[in-house]
């Protein structure tokens, strides 16, 4: 009879937490599918004494998860520290220099040492498995490194951080401020204390560089990433959009050119009737672009304990069947060097909001800043002044949409508006994504 896979888990946080519960609960299914019985024989987590509503009888408790990663009681480390360095990245390696195969949920480790930890994956035939890493529940790595094999993907982008999408999708509905979105939030969970790495785009640009790497075949490169987060998103923002027949969304972006791969994580214009706009709230999005499957799009929780267990359950179902493949889809002896490519050659439309000078000739002057630049212009919104600037000299608010045109070409004429003195507040800029 083929011996049991023994777990050992560290960290007990809700992912872990959850993930216990999932592998009690389906034990019997999994031992069918699998043709092996899966239990947990190990556990690592700060505090002992902590009642997490899970029953750990039979599991032998580390304080040190790196004791863990190499005790023979267990034959698959699990991490679900978290943490692109320190004792999540230590216990990893120690496991995989061990011989023995690695489930995590880390993208920030994954982003950062995931070519090495898949090196040392590759020397000693084991697996490392990251289903939860990039999208959740979402079986996005599944997609791009199993199920899409036989397509070439031009582009993978969309919207990988609940809590953006929550506070953006909420802005619209009610009306309320970002700053309000922002503190419910906090509120229920879905951002940190500290929510820099949510709202800034750090977490979204962790999550797109392990995307690209299985998308494209190259090498994880997270710091040709161009990052912008959505704090300067605006409620006009949000109304003009709507107007136009948009919504704003974070989104990663990953796209093979001619002259290498363009990533890039910023607020996006995109329209109303593609599938990724009608992602709202706290829900996750992906979308492929391959030449024979064509545009797919998978959408689903992002986040949550039942969520990222189930993607975690998945990565352990697939080693506990004897499964070991390469865990960016190819060894990484074969990754490519992606070629980085800035932003600022990046080529698309762009939706433009400028606090305008009310005097003769300033939008004449800002029209033809953009002329010089060769920029043509789709749109021109110019709305009245709210009723009590009605008599004032107060700016005018103006909202332009261009024409695919370069990123050099809209901040060079914008600087120059900015330097001729019609404008008296930097221009907002976001980009479109077009279908």
């Amino acid at each position: 009879m083929t011996k049991p896979l023994r777990v050992g888990i560290a960290g007990l946080g809700v992912v872990g937490a959850s993930l216990v519960r999932l592998l009690q609960r389906q034990r019997g299914a999994l031992t069918s599918r699998t043709g092996r019985e899966i239990v947990v024989t190990g556990v690592s987590a700060r505090d002992r004494a902590r009642d997490r509503g899970i029953d750990l009888n039979g599991a032998a408790f580390f304080d040190d998860p790196a004791a863990l990663a190499v005790s023979d009681q267990i034959d698959l480390f699990v991490e679900l520290i978290g943490g692109a360095d320190g004792p999540a990245y230590a216990a990893s390696k120690a496991a995989l220099r061990r011989g023995a195969p690695v489930v995590t949920a880390n993208k920030a480790m994954i982003a950062k040492h995931g070519l090495e930890l898949a090196a040392l994956a590759e020397e000693k035939g084991v697996a490392l498995s990251f289903e939860a890493s990039s999208a959740g529940g979402i079986p996005i790595v599944k997609a791009l490194r199993e199920a899409l094999a036989g397509n070439s993907v031009r582009r993978v982008f969309g919207i990988l951080n609940g809590t953006c999408n929550y506070i953006l999708s909420r802005m619209e509905v009610e009306g309320l401020s970002f700053e309000e979105c922002l503190a419910d939030a906090q509120r229920l969970g879905y951002a940190e204390a500290d929510p820099t790495f949510d709202i800034g785009g750090f977490d979204t640009a962790h999550k797109l560089a392990i995307l690209a790497s299985l998308a494209f075949g190259t090498k994880i490169d997270a710091e040709a990433i161009h990052i912008e987060g959505i704090e300067a998103i605006s409620l006009t923002d949000l109304a003009a959009a709507d107007e136009l027949g948009y919504r704003i969304k974070l989104l990663g972006v990953a796209e093979r050119t001619a002259r290498g791969v363009e990533q890039r994580v910023h607020p996006t214009m995109v329209a109303k009737s593609s599938a990724i706009a009608q992602v709202m709230g706290v829900l996750n999005a992906v979308t492929i672009d391959g030449d024979a499957v064509g545009e797919l799009t998978l959408i689903g929780p992002g986040a949550g304990g039942d969520a990222t267990a189930s993607a975690v359950a998945a990565d352990i179902a697939d080693i506990a069947r004897g499964i070991v493949a390469p865990a960016f889809g190819r060894p990484v002896a074969l990754l490519e060097e992606g070629e980085r490519i800035p932003v600022q050659r990046h080529e698309g439309g762009y939706y433009i909001r400028l606090s305008v000078e009310d005097r003769p000739g300033a939008m004449a002057a800002i029209a033809t800043r953009m002329g010089e630049r060769k920029i043509s212009l789709e749109a021109i919104m110019q709305k009245g002044r709210p009723a009590k600037d009605a008599a004032s000299a107060a700016p005018v608010p103006v909202v332009l949409i261009t024409h695919a045109t370069s990123e050099t070409a809209i901040r060079e004429a914008l600087d120059l508006a900015l330097a001729d003195g019609f404008l008296t507040q930097k221009p907002q800029v976001i980009r479109i994504e077009r279908e």
